[in-house]
């Protein structure tokens, strides 16, 4: 939990803000990330940052000492250190998460996946499978299961990561809004702390890692040089993970279960060709996101 425990006068911030914003226009970085930045770390509204009305006061309470503040505004600069990691939240949906280092910081395009996952359910034949067992494999900053335990509120909801560190951020996140006790979390690997629910899930929902890992490197800075490779590197061609939920997802989900993934550009035919192959699979479509890119495969589990 953030507490205000930094003091400033506005007048101070004011004159750290210009040569904060000069310094971002010479990096090329947008100077509205800095005022993003400050709505969360100071607790000023856009439009009192817009009309510097903030310059006359007093005192503004800061989340963190403010050469710490332009220290890490520094690094953003000159490192491309994500600014949602400065600020240490990220809006997504209508969730405020908090994220680290340690997690992805989710990404617009996959709110999508919420949608497919509630358009999926409407359509499926199953009885009651929102009412059943839903589960987030590489659950992360806990972004999905949370979002999928607001749209199905009948649904217990499992959340699976390998690492402990995301692990601690998604129950933190789970918890702060108020999504504690509907959201099961397990560290480890895949569907391997699941065990016990083999042939029962009603969903699989997955955001996997799937970077070719040669072309990892080459992502933007903030993406390369911060974000976890655990959370991206998805083998040679990028496809491992995916084919290990194909090939899995049948010892898991029930009949007639929700099988949907998220990938990157050019994977998507890939996917459905590997569900097609599969005797398991049926119903088997893929979904463009908002800027029309192939980015996500749903598939159903064959009814016995």
């Amino acid at each position: 939990m953030n507490l205000l425990r930094w003091v400033v006068s506005g007048e101070e911030l004011w004159h750290w803000r210009n040569a904060a914003q000069k310094a971002a226009i010479a990096a090329k970085v947008s100077p509205r990330e800095l005022d993003w930045l400050l709505q969360e770390v100071a607790g000023l509204e856009r439009l009192t940052l817009h009309l510097e009305s903030f310059r006359n006061l007093p005192q503004i309470p800061l989340r963190l000492d403010i050469k710490d503040l332009d220290r890490l505004w520094q690094r953003r600069l000159e490192e491309r250190l994500p600014v949602q990691y400065i600020a240490g939240v990220v809006f997504w949906r209508n969730f405020k998460l908090a994220v680290s280092p340690a997690v992805l910081i989710p990404r617009p395009e996959t709110e999508q996946i919420i949608d497919l996952a509630v358009m999926a359910a409407k359509n499926n034949p199953s009885v009651f499978i929102d009412r059943g067992h839903w589960v987030d494999l590489g659950t992360g900053s806990g972004a999905i299961a949370i979002a999928l335990a607001q749209v199905f509120p009948l649904a217990k909801i499992h959340a699976v990561d390998c690492s402990a560190q995301a692990m601690a951020i998604a129950v933190a996140n789970a918890q702060s809004l108020g999504f504690g006790d509907r959201i099961e979390f397990y560290q480890g690997s895949w569907w391997q702390p699941l065990e016990r629910y083999k042939g029962k899930l009603s969903a699989m929902v997955s955001n996997p890692p799937y970077i070719p890992s040669a072309s990892v490197a080459q992502l933007q800075p903030e993406v390369a040089h911060h974000e976890p490779k655990l959370a991206l590197d998805g083998g040679d061609d990028g496809l491992d993970c995916l084919r290990y939920l194909v090939e899995t997802g049948p010892d898991y989900l029930q009949p007639g279960g929700i099988w949907l993934v998220e990938m990157m550009a050019g994977q998507a035919e890939v996917v459905a060709s590997l569900l097609q192959s599969h005797p398991s699979y049926t119903n088997i479509s893929i979904y463009p996101d908002l800027a029309g890119i192939e980015r996500f495969v749903l598939a159903l589990l064959k009814n016995s």
